[in-house]
C-alpha cells in the first residue's frame, strides 16, 4: 500500500463519532442509517456503500468523542482496510480532522498503521492465498499547514510497521528453516544495509567468552549455537547506550524435562524476543533516531540428546556464579544469565531491557493481554511504561519482594533456575536480575503477548510483532 498525501482514491473513508449529526455529501444516506439504527457509530463499526459512480464511502465508527484514543483508531482503521480489501478496492482517501483527545501527528499514525496492520498475513507455505491486499493506494488528506508534520508521522509508522512485520515473519517461520544461523543471517541481511553493525560469534568464540549456561542449553542440538550482537550508533557524540537483550530460543523441546506434544507444535516462537529486538533495531535505524542502541541474542535450540544438560546438573556462568538446573525447561533465562551479563559487564550498557517468551506462568497471570515485567529500576520501568502506551502494548509490573528472590537461592549452588510452587513469572525475572549487575534494567515478560491462538484485533493469529512498537518509542523518547 502506498500512502500519499493529497485528496484522491476510489473509496472515501468518513470517520463518524456517535454524536455525529450531518456527514456532508450523503447527508440523506446518513440521516436514513440513524433514523433505522443500522450505522451508530459505535467504536469500530462500518458501512459501506460503493455502489455509486460518483460518490463511493465507507463510514467508520469512532465511538465516543470523548473516548477516542490512539489504539480504537488503530482497531478502527484496521477493521476499514480488512473491509475495503474483502470489497476489493484498489484506493481510498480520507481527511484527518482535528480531533480532541489525540494529537494530529497521533492521529495520522494510528489512521496509517490500522490500514497497513490490515495487509499482514503469513502465507508463505499456502498455495491458496487468502489474505491479498487490494489497497495499492490511500491518500490522506491534511491542512496545508500540517503536510509536513504529516509527512514525517507516515514515514514514521510506515518505518515502525516494516520491523513489526519482520518480527512477526522470523516467529512464524517454522524450526526447520529458522534455524540459529538462519536467525544470524536475517539479522545481517535485514540491518546490514541500514548502517547496523551485526558480529555473529560461533560456538568456539562463545566458548572463549565463558557463556557456560548459554552454551549448556545448546548442547543437545546438532545446530550450533549464534551469539548474534547488533549495534546501531545513533548518536556518535554520546556514550549512552540502551540494551536490548532478546531470548533466542529457535526452538525448544523442553530437553529432558520435556514438554507435552501438545505445547511444542508452537515452540518454533520462542525467539520472540529475538525477533523483536531485530524488528525495533530495523524501526530504529530506518528512522535516524539519535539513540544508541545495542542488540544481544543468544541463539540456540534446546533440544534432547545425549549431549544434552540434565536436571541435576550444576553449571556455570559468564558471570561466575554457579546454577541447579532443576528443570531443563527453564532454558531461557539460562541463555538469558550470559546475554544480560555479557551487556552489562562487556558492553557496559547504561540501561538494560531484557525480551524473552520466558514464563507460562506469565500466561496464566495475565493471559495474553499484558505483557509481564519485572525490574530494579522504577525510572526505567516508568519510561518502558509509557513507551507501552504509546505503542498501545500494554504493560504490567510484577512485584519484586526480597521473599521471591529467596526462592531461587540454592543449596548445592549459588542459584537454581528455577524457584519453588507459585510465582513462576516473578521469580524467572528475580533469576535474571542476578546478572544485571546495578544497571538499570526491566524484564518483559511476552510470552503470552508476542503470540495468539486466534487473531485479536489487528494483532493476527500466529505472531503479533509485540513489542516491537514500545521498544521504538522507547528508544524515541529518553526522556518521556
Amino acid at each position: 500500500m502506498n500512502i500519499n498525501l493529497g485528496k484522491g482514491g476510489d473509496v472515501t473513508i468518513i470517520p463518524v463519532f456517535k454524536d455525529t449529526g450531518v456527514v456532508e455529501n450523503i447527508e440523506k444516506l446518513y440521516k436514513y442509517l440513524k433514523e433505522k439504527e443500522i450505522f451508530k457509530g459505535d467504536s469500530g463499526e462500518l458501512f459501506a456503500d460503493i455502489a455509486s459512480e460518483d460518490n463511493k464511502v465507507l463510514l467508520v465508527g469512532l465511538g465516543d468523542r470523548n473516548k477516542l484514543t490512539s489504539q480504537s483508531t488503530r482497531k478502527a482503521f484496521f477493521k476499514a482496510g480488512k473491509k475495503l480489501m474483502k470489497l476489493k478496492v484498489e484506493s481510498v482517501g480520507v481527511s484527518i480532522p482535528k480531533w480532541e483527545n489525540i494529537s494530529h501527528s497521533e492521529a495520522v499514525r494510528a489512521v496509517v498503521e490500522g490500514l497497513l496492520q490490515s495487509e499482514y498475513g503469513f502465507e508463505k507455505y499456502i498455495a491458496d492465498k487468502k489474505n491479498i491486499p487490494s489497497i495499492k493506494d490511500a491518500y490522506i488528506n491534511v491542512p496545508k499547514d500540517r503536510e509536513e508534520e504529516s509527512k514525517r508521522a507516515i514515514d514514521e509508522i510506515k518505518y515502525i510497521m516494516e520491523g513489526v512485520f519482520l518480527a512477526r515473519d522470523l516467529v512464524n517461520e517454522p524450526a526447520i528453516s529458522m534455524t540459529p544461523k538462519m536467525l544470524a543471517k536475517m539479522a545481517i541481511k535485514e540491518l546490514k544495509d541500514l548502517g547496523v553493525e551485526v558480529d555473529i560469534y560461533g560456538k568456539e568464540q562463545i566458548e572463549e567468552l565463558g557463556m557456560e549456561a548459554y552454551l549448556a542449553v545448546s548442547h543437545g542440538s546438532s545446530q550450533d549455537p549464534q551469539l548474534i550482537v547488533i549495534k546501531y550508533k545513533g548518536d556518535p557524540s554520546s556514550k549512552e547506550m540502551l540494551a536490548l537483550v532478546g531470548k533466542g530460543l529457535t526452538f525448544d523441546s523442553g530437553g529432558y524435562c520435556i514438554k507435552p506434544a501438545k505445547a511444542m507444535d508452537t515452540m518454533h516462537s520462542d525467539m520472540a524476543g529475538a525477533a523483536s529486538v531485530i524488528g525495533a533495531i530495523k524501526s530504529i535505524a530506518k528512522s535516524k533516531l539519535k539513540r544508541n542502541v545495542t542488540g544481544i541474542i543468544a541463539a540456540c535450540e534446546n533440544m534432547i540428546s545425549g549431549a544434552a544438560y540434565k536436571p541435576g546438573d550444576i553449571i556455570g556462568s559468564m558471570s561466575g556464579k554457579t546454577i541447579e538446573v532443576l528443570n531443563t525447561d527453564a532454558e531461557g533465562r539460562l541463555t538469558l544469565a550470559d546475554a544480560l551479563w555479557y551487556a552489562a559487564d562487556t558492553l557496559e550498557a547504561d540501561s538494560i531491557i531484557d525480551i524473552a517468551t520466558l514464563t507460562g506462568a506469565c500466561i496464566v497471570a495475565l493471559g495474553n493481554i499484558n505483557t509481564g515485567a519485572i525490574t530494579n529500576d522504577d525510572t526505567l520501568m516508568d519510561k518502558v511504561r509509557k513507551a507501552g502506551e504509546i505503542a498501545g502494548e500494554p504493560i504490567w509490573e510484577l512485584p519484586n519482594n526480597d521473599e521471591y528472590r529467596e526462592m531461587i537461592k540454592g543449596d548445592f549452588a549459588d542459584l537454581n533456575n528455577i524457584g519453588g510452587d507459585g510465582a513462576g513469572a516473578i521469580t524467572a525475572g528475580l533469576f535474571l536480575e542476578e546478572f544485571v549487575k546495578d544497571t538499570p534494567w526491566v524484564h518483559l515478560d511476552i510470552a503470552g503477548t508476542s503470540y495468539l491462538k486466534k487473531a485479536d484485533g489487528y494483532l493476527p493469529k500466529g505472531a503479533t510483532g509485540v513489542p516491537v512498537k514500545t521498544l521504538y518509542y522507547l528508544a524515541k523518547n529518553s526522556n518521556i
